[in-house]
């Protein structure tokens, strides 16, 4: 691949967020930029023209739920076609399902490895790509 991986990371926990940043950024065809709310991930999609090649978002957020932020990007011209991943606790087979049926390109478990994230999100990326 010969440009960097652009990611968009949106979850409230501040926890997650440090080792999810830590976690791509090592792999050095990744850059990743990082939101706290939904609201946040909306003011940075487009800022100055960045628009990510894929977005990983948290699906239990306080505002904004991962599902009404992916709804909001949809409805946005410049945001409408970015594959989004989500990333929950919560992946059983039904809300797996209802994940994909609303638009999801993929679903990551948490907890998930550290080590191996940043293949896991090129594998579901290039996938989209096909």
């Amino acid at each position: 691949m010969s440009d960097r991986l652009k990611i968009l990371y949106v979850d409230d926990e501040a926890d997650i967020r440090t080792i999810v940043e830590l976690a791509l950024g090592m792999d050095p065809d990744m850059t990743v930029v990082i939101a706290d709310s939904g609201s946040e991930a909306l003011d940075k999609l487009g800022k100055g023209g960045w628009i990510p090649d894929i977005a990983l978002i948290d699906v239990m957020m306080p505002n904004m739920t991962g599902m009404e932020l992916l709804q909001a990007m949809r409805q946005r011209a410049d945001t409408a076609d970015i594959p989004v991943l989500f990333v929950t606790a919560s992946a059983r087979s039904p809300e797996q399902q209802r994940y994909l049926d609303a638009g999801a390109i993929g679903v990551i478990s948490k907890p998930f490895d550290a080590i191996t994230l940043a293949r896991l999100v090129r594998q579901h990326y290039e996938g989209w790509r096909g």
